[in-house]
């Protein structure tokens, strides 16, 4: 067997492995370390006994009882080795891995408590839910591999030694928590939608993970409307996903995209959401993305947007949300309302030099006006930072058309 079908599976089931140990041993660290202990069993066992019926099955199973011998070997005390004696109840490795009530959503909530500062709340939840390498974060946080490592590390240590627990928090302990869940969860669809790294131009797997533990955070807290915008603003993006590349795997931007290809189930959902959180009448960050996305999905054709609409929604998210990266994304639909001169005065006061999309909007802006050896400039710069093969593919292309 190839070594591709066990990556696949690990990048599928590395975070439901960690998260079901997690719960079990209450410890990170031993949780992470036998999962992968696990999938170094599998690439060894596979290709000559083949990949078992269900292999997220076989992989708890086997991270676990790596887990118990690891307790066994190092105990120093005949309690710690009782507590493991405990918990060797038999399993069925062909049975689905599903454990009590949501252990991912558990193991999020652990890894955003708020005594972690938000950049290790973010790096652990991508480490250990959403399976990528310490590489992989390292480069979506534009960081060095050691310094990351060093950070997830430091970050584990902290959970053990403040004791925090591994539970979904109390009702009186779940705003402080929210706001940080809310970025984690979308910073990984995030990462599934537009890789930061590897070969791949979408990771299905984060996309789809992502919004399942959006639609049970959206049960756990129904009545939290940037819970529900969040899970609005992900399903309408990602009913896009079928369109987003063409044969060649280059990225196809939203106003050539084949609608036919669109989810219609995902976009009528996405809009009973949108619609909901209007009703409740508290805006916020998630919502007001939600309702931009709501007016693209809405529109029959590239032409029949309504970019006015669009232009006072980021109007509105500025004006809550002040940051350049808001400010970006508004000169896009201010070039739409009042064309890309005035879009490019606001673009050019943005202090975003290391952030590839704003050298790519300034550069299509450029192309736009006829500024075609300004607009080449810009797209090599925006392929000096840009990682994700299929914005390369894009941008490689465009760059081709001002040269």
């Amino acid at each position: 067997m190839a070594a591709s079908p066990v990556e696949d599976v690990f990048r599928a089931e590395f975070g439901k492995v960690v998260a079901a140990l997690a719960g079990r041993f209450g410890d990170l660290d031993l949780a992470e370390e036998s999962a992968q202990e696990a999938f170094v069993e599998a690439v060894r066992r596979w290709p000559t006994e083949g990949v078992p019926p269900n292999p997220g099955g076989w992989l708890t199973v086997t991270a676990r009882n790596k887990a118990l011998d690891r307790l066994r070997r190092e105990s120093t005390r005949q309690a710690r080795h009782e507590e493991a004696e405990m918990l060797t109840a038999p399993e069925d490795p062909g049975a689905p891995v599903t454990s009590v009530t949501d252990e991912r959503l558990r193991l999020l909530f652990t890894c955003c408590h708020p005594a972690l500062a938000p950049e290790a709340q973010v790096a652990l939840t991508l480490r250990l839910l959403g399976g990528l390498t310490v590489p992989e974060v390292a480069n979506a946080f534009l960081v060095p591999e050691r310094t990351m490592a060093q950070r997830i590390t430091r970050a584990k240590r902290k959970i053990a030694a403040a004791n925090i627990p591994y539970r979904v928090p109390r009702d009186h302990e779940l705003p402080a928590r929210l706001r940080g869940v809310l970025a984690v969860i979308y910073l990984v669809f995030t990462e599934g939608h537009l890789p930061g790294s590897g070969g791949d131009g979408i990771r299905d797997d984060l996309c789809a993970e992502a919004i399942r533990l959006g639609r049970v955070l959206r049960e756990l807290m129904p009545d939290e409307p940037e819970v529900a915008g969040l899970l609005a603003l992900m399903l309408l993006t990602d009913a896009r996903r079928a369109a987003r590349l063409d044969a060649g795997g280059s990225l196809i931007t939203l106003d050539r995209q084949d609608r036919s290809l669109w989810d219609r189930a995902k976009i009528d959902e996405g809009h009973r959401l949108v619609r909901e959180c209007l009703r409740r009448n508290r805006p916020g960050h998630y919502q007001l993305l939600a309702a931009v996305n709501a007016v693209h999905t809405d529109a029959a054709s590239a032409a029949d947007t309504d970019w006015g609409q669009v232009l006072a929604l980021y109007d509105q998210l500025y004006a809550a949300t002040p940051t350049p990266v808001v400010a970006l994304n508004r000169a896009v639909a201010l070039a739409e309302v009042e064309g890309p001169e005035a879009a490019l005065e606001v673009v050019d006061g943005l202090p975003l030099e290391g952030y590839h999309p704003y050298h790519a909007t300034r550069a299509d802006l450029l192309r736009r006006l006829g500024r075609d050896a300004a607009a080449a400039a810009a797209y090599d710069r925006a392929l000096d930072l840009a990682t994700n093969p299929a914005e390369r593919a894009f941008l490689t292309r465009r760059r081709a058309d001002v040269s």
